[in-house]
């Protein structure tokens, strides 16, 4: 018999009181889907899921009861969280699926174990444990699909999208981190035959889980099928063979870097287009400084600095974000360049050590971004005024050709010198209102 190993998580002084409010003991709670996968495939636990006999307001009551805060967070699907000793747990009642409509379900309430996992996605995601033996339950073939590393559908698999939409995109996301080789015929095909009930899904859903997939350790191979069979097309047509050929080279920079970060990815697959990016940004629903920082990667022609001064002048003008993003992306390029470049023997060796010593490079530029603390510019629009500069828009752009000429020159702290670079300016370029010559820089 197949039993779960035991976990470090599992000796936490929450879970164990929670564990004890369920009865699990008696059988009436157990572990089910990631803890019981991820712990199975030695995978890191991120979160500890339980599946319950008990409904709703009895799981509420036994929990307030035990001196543990319960919070109803889907109570309708009959979900409670319970927070034990600083730690959250989600606690789900048994239940099957009443009616769909491809977005949300109603749900009855069972005691039916297998009842509950037939309404479940995937076989791998259906395996119940009981939290004190390891015991393992299975009702659908999970353990051969986890073994083989095979994301199957639980039944019909058009049967299951149409339940849920998101399940398509939910499909290639855990093949991509779980799947080994081709994907499971039947499950793919149904996917791709039903990709156009993607456009009935909400963009925040949509964004997730892109967002998601994006994020695993390689999913430029998963990528690839999807944008071959069109199952992008419905909800991000932007998103085209042309963007393919690079995931890969930057999957690979990331990876050498520990640095993974899935809106750039995204922002690698898409043209290199402000405008597109900003459109596609807003119908991601992508937050403000994510839509912001997304658009800033449509510029893909960067210089990666060579020197400490470059370095901190390209941090302040860009921002730590832009500018490690701008550098891993040109990075990936040249990277991919000289990859593509290399001939057998001598060729391909220097071709590694000329890829090393960029990543070392760009490492070493990434961890000064990262703590780098922007200086201030020891001037202000008092000081020009007093040097006689007449007070309305002129102080702005005066400002920032100041501020220019003081980042190229290293950021000088000494007042007298920025004072001097401030003279040189109004030498150069009186105040003029509207003249020529005056745009703000930042």
């Amino acid at each position: 018999m197949t039993r779960l190993p035991h976990q470090p998580w599992q000796d936490s002084r929450g879970l164990r009181r929670v564990l004890q409010a369920m009865e699990a003991e008696a059988g009436a709670t157990r572990l089910v889907g990631g803890a019981v996968r991820d712990s199975l495939l030695g995978l890191p636990v991120q979160d500890v899921d339980l599946a319950t006999r008990f409904p709703p307001q009895e799981v509420i009551r036994r929990l307030e009861a035990a001196g543990i805060r319960a919070i109803p967070t889907g109570i309708d699907h009959g979900t409670v969280t319970a927070v034990s000793d600083h730690q959250s747990f989600e606690i789900t009642t048994l239940r099957r699926d009443v009616s769909t409509d491809g977005r949300r379900a109603t749900v009855a309430f069972t005691e039916d174990w297998k009842e509950d996992a037939a309404r479940r996605d995937f076989t791998i995601n259906a395996l119940y444990a009981n939290p004190l033996t390891g015991e393992i339950f299975d009702y659908f073939g999970g353990l051969e699909d986890l073994e083989a590393r095979r994301v199957r559908f639980i039944g019909r698999p058009l049967e299951r999208i149409a339940e849920d939409h998101l399940r398509i995109l939910r499909f290639f996301r855990f093949h991509a981190r779980f799947g080994r080789g081709a994907p499971d015929p039947e499950s793919f095909e149904a996917c791709v035959a039903r990709a156009n009930d993607l456009m009935a899904l909400s963009r925040e859903r949509i964004r997730e889980e892109i967002l998601r997939l994006l994020g695993t350790a390689d999913p430029a191979p998963t990528v690839a099928l999807m944008v071959r069979h069109g199952v992008f097309a419905p909800v991000l047509p932007e998103l085209t063979a042309e963007g393919l050929a690079g995931l890969a080279s930057l999957v690979a920079v990331e990876r050498s870097l520990g640095d993974v970060c899935a809106l750039r990815r995204l922002a690698r697959l898409l043209p290199a287009d402000a405008e597109v990016l900003d459109d596609i940004g807003r119908r991601l629903r992508l937050s403000n400084a994510e839509r912001k920082r997304l658009v800033a990667m449509a510029e893909r022609r960067f210089h990666i600095p060579t020197t400490r001064q470059q370095a901190e002048a390209a941090i302040y003008r860009l921002g730590a974000e832009t500018f490690i993003d701008r550098m891993v992306l040109q990075l990936a390029v040249q990277v991919g360049a000289i990859g593509a470049a290399a001939t057998p023997a001598a060729e391909t060796e220097a071709a590694a050590q000329g890829a090393d010593s960029l990543l070392h490079v760009v490492a070493n530029w990434a961890a000064v971004a990262r703590s780098y603390v922007p200086p201030r510019l020891p001037l202000s629009g008092n000081d020009l005024m007093a040097l006689g500069v007449p007070r309305g828009p002129d102080i702005a752009r005066t400002l920032g050709i100041v501020r220019e000429r003081w980042i190229d020159a290293g950021f000088p702290e000494d007042r007298e010198v920025v004072l001097g670079l401030a003279r040189a300016v109004l030498a150069d370029q009186p105040p003029q209102g509207e003249a020529p010559g005056f745009g703000a820089a930042s």
